[in-house]
């Protein structure tokens, strides 16, 4: 038997196979305010994600070589400038991604400079302190130039993104100066720097037609960040299960560590971050200028610096997971990140969702708990296998709470 002929492709199928490839063999396109219906990451962005991998595991390591208030406060900066660095040019890529040969050019420069920051995190106070500036420069610089290039070509957004190409030009003049000034200056102009660029985003959201943000792309981006920043919890576990040679305490809390980590991404993406995505979705356009999108944006800032303490206590806990304690150290950097994600969860699911009641039941209780279990003196395993039961719970009651309809929230 001769087997039917297949259909080919329709008219219609032809012309939009045509259009595409025509327009993917175009090297330079004009910049457009990107609103597509079905917006979202793309490869380009993904792999510039990569760089900020290997920045948030240098910034780990960082921590880790100092649990002390004085280390966790130069840990915190070091990822805040970093997360400024992605979050900046997430939010430009938002809205005037053109994919082009000369968009693709820009964010591997900037993704360039992620690498020099990375690769000098750890001497940033020191021999370091040159590169990672020079690092931090070329992203504003890259950023300034995507800017102008809208400029030239969409006149009627020049208003929408004056703001921005004056925050990130003055944060790159402020960079480049604190080159020729010796410490403590240097940091008080980097601290100055980062302060003034991020008005930028405050200020253009409040300026009239301004152009606006994708609310479909942007809450996937930030939740590729917190996954990104939970890999480093997962990579914890397994740095801690080798260097604790699998010693039967080590196991134990890895369990127990794997347990949390995997809450804490399901309290995420199942709860607060479905409730704030919800919000942008449903408001995507007026309302988001009076401040919902700058508060989710800034939110994820504690967000990042806590989950990334996170990843640091629990390696250390698994480490030692054999032995009788840990030192206050390592519980202050693992209690200290845990409460700080849960506070943090909870503003973005109170403010964004306007339902405070069930915020105040979880995250809410959580903060207290786990604050107290970090004043106990308990075994590795035990200790983090509180916590875990703690997050776990708390997971369980924010699905009972959207199954009862006092939270509500969209995927993210």
């Amino acid at each position: 038997m001769s087997a039917e002929p297949k259909a080919g492709p329709s008219p219609e199928d032809r012309a939009r196979l045509d259009k595409e490839d025509q327009e993917e063999r175009q090297l330079v396109r004009e910049p457009d305010v990107n609103q597509e219906s079905n917006r979202s990451a793309t490869r380009l962005e993904l792999f510039f994600d990569l760089a900020f991998v290997l920045f948030v595991a240098q910034c780990a390591d960082v921590l880790a070589k100092n649990e002390t208030v004085a280390g966790g406060l130069k840990f915190a900066a070091i990822v805040a400038v970093g997360w400024w660095a992605w979050a900046s040019t997430t939010l430009h890529a938002n809205r005037f991604d053109t994919d082009d040969a000369i968009f693709r050019l820009l964010t591997l420069t900037g993704m360039g400079g992620v690498i020099v920051m990375a690769a000098s995190t750890d001497q940033v106070t020191g021999s370091g302190a040159t590169w990672f500036a020079l690092g931090y420069v070329t992203l504003r610089i890259v950023l300034v130039v995507g800017y102008l290039r809208v400029w030239v070509d969409l006149p009627e957004t020049r208003t929408g993104i004056m703001p921005y190409l004056i925050g990130h030009s003055a944060g790159a003049g402020f960079w480049l100066i604190s080159l020729m000034v010796a410490a403590p200056g240097r940091y008080v102009l980097w601290a100055v720097g980062v302060l003034v660029d991020l008005i930028g985003p405050t200020v253009a959201a409040r300026v009239p037609d301004a152009p606006p943000l994708h609310m479909e792309h942007l809450p996937e981006r930030f939740g590729l960040f917190v996954i990104l920043l939970l890999g480093e919890s997962v990579a914890g576990t397994v740095h801690g299960l080798h260097d604790g040679k699998w010693g039967g305490g080590v196991v134990v809390t890895a369990l127990a560590a794997f347990l949390l980590s995997a809450a804490l991404w399901w309290s995420y993406f199942d709860l607060s971050g479905g409730a704030a995505k919800r919000r942008l979705v449903q408001e995507g356009g007026e309302r988001t200028r009076q401040g919902v999108h700058d508060f989710y944006v800034y939110a994820h800032l504690p967000v990042a610096v806590s989950l990334a303490a996170v990843a640091v206590g629990l390696e250390h806990a698994i480490v030692h997971g054999s032995e009788g304690h840990l030192s206050a150290g390592t519980r202050g950097v693992l209690g200290a990140g845990l409460a700080g994600y849960l506070i943090s969860a909870a503003l973005i699911q109170g403010v964004l969702s306007r339902r405070y009641h069930a915020v105040l039941i979880w995250p809410g209780l959580g903060i207290p708990a786990v604050a107290v279990i970090m004043l106990l003196d308990l075994a590795p395993p035990v200790l983090v296998g509180l916590c875990a039961a703690v997050l776990i719970a708390g997971v369980v009651t924010g699905i009972h709470q959207h199954r009862q309809g006092e939270i509500k929230v969209a995927k993210v």
